[in-house]
């Protein structure tokens, strides 16, 4: 528990202290979006979740889908914190945004389940284990609304909500989208109780890492009561995943500080126009010419020709082979990601 406070504060410490943080977030958000939608067996790889959606081939849209709403439902929850408490009204609103248009669409967005659900196996008969029945869920959800928030509870935070997010899987509340909403808990929850200022914590890439040991050690809670080792591994993940946070930012800073450097440096008349596509490159690193000319006012000869000197010095790589419609991809600062 110390370790795991001290990582995660160290963290936060080291998000107040970067400048513009808001610049790297976008990709933090998409890695996770990613990871926490690869769990569940959606195929969309990080470079493509980035992509708009007219260029994703039709046969990979669904994936594509589950991510960015994935995005776009923990971007739009981290909004509702300002003016809404942690609250199953609020993982609702979130649940119904995870699943709007994509597969599980017909399955009840941004509502509690009516019927029964299970875990693992084709049925009932054979499931891995069964949920509360539907009927109990208002009063479930309710139980666990106020284990996050009453303070006359004294426990650590990283201990309450690591029984949260066990609570929450094991209730299993929606008929699908339940994984992803859970580890969305636990982001934030901690963002919530300002532990992180940013949602900068994956820690669907721990519990990816060994998808059988995550799902093996919600089990031994169920079946053997031995909460204190899911406690264990929790923990550990919150530690390792705030220290490889902690440093891809610095590695983070230390590109942008490299590249201004080198740009300010060798660049000559083109030094503004350079820093503004690196400022533009860390929010949206997969670029197109005609984007290039609207962000640094060029014509598109200019464009091409500031382009150039960034495929050149390593910073863009060119990715469809085509000498028409190119897409340029920050390859350096996609690296970061891997």
């Amino acid at each position: 528990l110390e370790k795991a406070s001290f990582k995660l504060g160290e963290l936060n410490a080291y998000a107040h202290r970067v400048p513009n943080i808001s610049l790297f977030i976008r990709l933090h958000v998409t890695k996770e979006a990613v990871v926490s939608s690869r769990i569940e067996g959606t195929k969309t790889d990080f470079d493509e979740a980035l992509l708009p959606e007219e260029e994703i081939d039709p046969e990979r849209r669904d994936d594509w889908k589950e991510v960015n709403n994935y995005i776009r439902a923990l971007n739009r929850a981290i909004e509702e914190l300002d003016h809404l408490p942690l609250s199953s009204r609020l993982l609702r609103s979130t649940h119904q945004i995870l699943l709007e248009g994509a597969r599980g669409e017909h399955k009840s967005p941004g509502e509690f389940r009516s019927s029964q659900n299970w875990i693992g196996g084709k049925s009932l008969a054979d499931a891995v284990f069964i949920p509360p029945a539907h009927h109990h869920l208002s009063a479930l959800m309710g139980d666990l609304e106020n284990f996050l928030h009453n303070e006359n509870i004294q426990v650590p935070a990283l201990i309450r909500i690591g029984i949260a997010h066990y609570q929450f899987e094991t209730i299993h509340p929606f008929l699908d989208g339940n994984g992803r909403i859970g580890r969305l808990l636990n982001i934030l929850f901690l963002v919530s109780k300002q532990l992180l200022a940013e949602p900068l914590l994956h820690l669907s890439a721990f519990f990816e890492e060994d998808r059988g040991l995550y799902y093996d050690n919600l089990m031994k809670v169920r079946k053997q009561n031995d909460l204190l080792q899911w406690l264990k591994y929790f923990l550990v993940g919150i530690a390792q995943t705030s220290d490889k946070a902690t440093t891809t930012l610095s590695n983070l800073l230390d590109l942008k500080n490299d590249l201004e450097k080198r740009i300010k440096t060798n660049w000559g008349r083109r030094i503004s126009s350079g820093l503004q596509l690196i400022n533009h490159l860390f929010e949206h690193p997969m670029i197109r010419v005609k984007t290039v000319e609207k962000v640094c006012k060029l014509s598109p000869k200019a464009a091409n020709d500031l382009i150039a000197s960034f495929v050149d010095a390593g910073i863009l790589k060119e990715t469809t082979g085509q000498s028409r419609n190119r897409v340029f991809i920050f390859e350096p600062y996609l690296k970061l990601f891997e």
